[in-house]
């Protein structure tokens, strides 16, 4: 019998307090109102609608200038495009609280521009006059 105590003692104990430990928890709810939840619909935040954003990247140049552009999307994922055509403009419009735009091109003239206008607001804008002129614009939180 006593082999059989000196065993078993341990997961008794832990069983012991293990129940313990769940009545305490369980009454401490009732005490602190923690399982009263009323909905007050009048005491609730008005939903505010965020205005879209209208972000629009531009490359600018002299005319039969190719580029290849690499820029972030609505969702900061980066596209690229190979060849594009200058002038070249791609708009995004999002209702994101906060958008990234970066834009970079890399063409093949002697200048080469960009600009990123947000909500009609030229936010940045760089142009750039060297051989095979590359160019960059950013805008961290339109």
């Amino acid at each position: 019998m006593g082999r059989l105590i000196t065993r078993t003692w341990i997961p008794i104990v832990m069983v012991v307090v293990a129940v313990t430990g769940g009545v305490t928890v369980s009454r401490l709810h009732g005490v602190f109102g923690s399982d009263q939840h009323v909905s007050d619909p009048s005491s609730a935040d008005a939903i505010v609608a965020i205005s879209p954003k209208r972000v629009v990247y531009e490359i600018f140049g002299p005319a039969g200038t190719t580029a290849t552009i690499n820029y972030l999307d609505a969702n900061a994922q980066p596209r690229e495009v190979d060849s594009a055509t200058i002038p070249w403009s791609f708009p995004i419009e999002t209702t994101v609280s906060a958008v990234i735009a970066h834009i970079v091109a890399q063409g093949n003239s002697e200048s080469l521009g960009c600009r990123i206008i947000v909500n009609g607001v030229v936010r940045d804008q760089l142009l750039v006059n060297s051989h095979h002129a590359q160019t960059t614009c950013l805008v961290k939180s339109a």
